[in-house]
Order: C-alpha cells, then structure tokens, then sequence
C-alpha cells in the first residue's frame, strides 16, 4: 500500500445526497485520487445510497470498513465516527460508532483525521448544503494546514447552514455554485 497522491473529501447533510449524486456521475476514472464523502444520513440508508452511487459512477464505490486500507481509484462513504490513520506506507480506516455524536456521520472528525497528512497527500476539501455547522472546524483545520477548500455560494445551497458558517470562518475558503463545484472536484481529480 501507498498513499494516494490525491484526495477529496466531502461534507454535506440536509439535500447533500443529490448534489453527491451529480458529483459522482461526473467524476472521471480515479486513477491516483480517493474519495471521502461524509453525507448526514442514518444508517439504515447508507448500504442502498452507496448501492444508488454503484450505479451512477466509472469508479469502484464503498462504506468505509474499521481496519480497511485505502486504495487509490476508489470512493468511499463514511459512517459513524470515520478516521483515516496511516498504517505502515498506507492509509486505514479506523470506524466507530458511537452515540454520543449526534451526526452520523461526524464530519468534523473525517477532516480533523486529514490534517496530519497535508502536507504528503494533495486534498481537497468540499463542504455541501446542510444544517448546522458539523465539518466547519475540520475543514478550517485543512484549510490553515494549506489544503484548498470549497464551499456553496447561497443560492445554490439547499439548505445554507455548513456552506453559510463555513464561509465566515474559513478565511481563504473558495465560494461556487453547485456546477462550478462539480468542475472544480473533476478537475482535481484528472
């Protein structure tokens, strides 16, 4: 195993699944690039919208596993309390679950895993519609360690919460439409 050259990961929660399934459509086949996507959503509904994503994409797609290695060329959904941990010359997954956070999954602590590794790993960072303001402090994490981050404009937000609160604490954060975003995550990953 090796670390991925590149890496993306996303945020969303209320009508985030929409906007992921557009994401994923119009991503290109992942040859050095992983991706991480972080959707609000109960368990129950994780195995049949990582089955609905199977379908839509070129690239092989699947949940985050505790002690799984992460391989280039794939995208995964996070659930429960996802990390990322560098084992030996790779990256593992390391998953709980826990119900003393309220999302599922915990945003904040996908992003705040990535940080040790921006300085080897090129990331992305992307924070979609939803309430509240779960992957805000991760994200801003990235972003003071140097990784570039995104987030919604408020016209193409559904729901404003993440990408409003993100936008006043992420200094440096780039700020686009939906479409614009699509193409700022496939241009990453060509």
């Amino acid at each position: 195993m090796q670390l991925p050259k590149k890496l993306v990961v996303i945020g969303a929660s209320t009508g985030g699944p929409g906007q992921i399934e557009k994401i994923i459509k119009s991503l290109p086949v992942l040859r050095d690039t992983v991706v991480l996507i972080a959707q609000h959503m109960s368990m129950d509904f994780i195995p049949s919208f990582t089955k609905r994503l199977k379908e839509l994409s070129v690239n092989t797609i699947g949940m985050a596993q505790d002690g799984t290695f992460i391989e280039s060329g794939n995208i995964y959904l996070c659930h429960g309390m996802t990390s990322v941990k560098k084992d030996g010359y790779g990256l593992k997954f390391q998953v709980e679950l826990s119900q003393q956070y309220k999302y599922n999954p915990d945003i904040n602590t996908v992003f705040n895993s990535l940080v040790p590794f921006a300085q080897s790993i090129e990331i992305l960072g992307v924070i979609l519609t939803g309430i509240g303001d779960d992957g805000v402090d991760g994200c801003k994490q990235l972003s003071l360690s140097g990784v570039r981050t995104v987030t919604q404009d408020e016209k193409s937000a559904i729901v404003d919460g993440m990408p409003s609160r993100a936008r006043k604490e992420i200094q440096n954060i780039e700020i686009a439409d939906t479409q614009t975003i699509q193409e700022k995550i496939r241009s990453f990953c060509s």
